[in-house]
């Protein structure tokens, strides 16, 4: 029952579900495209990920100072068929492949940069 709870609230949000579908179809991407897909701070795209993550939906790998994250290679065929029927062609997941071209098209590393706050403005960004 633990599990089945788990999933349940990790697909309960639509910033979840925008990023375990981008990793499905992308394969792998790091913390920061996530971060420009959703347009949310780094540090509510890294909760939601480790949501993601709780519930065994998606997998980390740590890489240097680069996380990356993927769609869990044990992910229930039948919820895999269910994400794919039911977000598959929504509005929002049409516009969301835009956006996931233009960013994969982009360095990793000048996205990360772009994000990072400015100093004088909202302190540093280390990872």
């Amino acid at each position: 029952m633990e599990d089945l709870l788990r999933t349940t609230k990790a697909l309960a949000d639509g910033n979840r579900l925008r990023a375990l579908a981008a990793l499905l179809e992308h394969g792998e991407l790091c913390v920061c495209q996530v971060t420009e897909l959703l347009g949310v701070a780094t540090a509510t795209v890294s909760r939601h990920l480790g949501i993601l993550q709780d519930a065994r939906l998606v997998t980390s790998r740590k890489d240097g100072r680069w996380v990356y994250f993927a769609a869990s290679p044990d992910l229930d065929p039948r919820l895999l068929a269910w994400l794919t029927e039911a977000w598959g062609r929504s509005p929002e997941r049409t516009a969301d492949r835009r956006s996931l071209r233009a960013i994969t098209r982009r360095d990793p590393v000048d996205l990360c940069r772009a994000q990072r706050p400015h100093p004088a403005i909202g302190g540093s960004h280390e990872s």
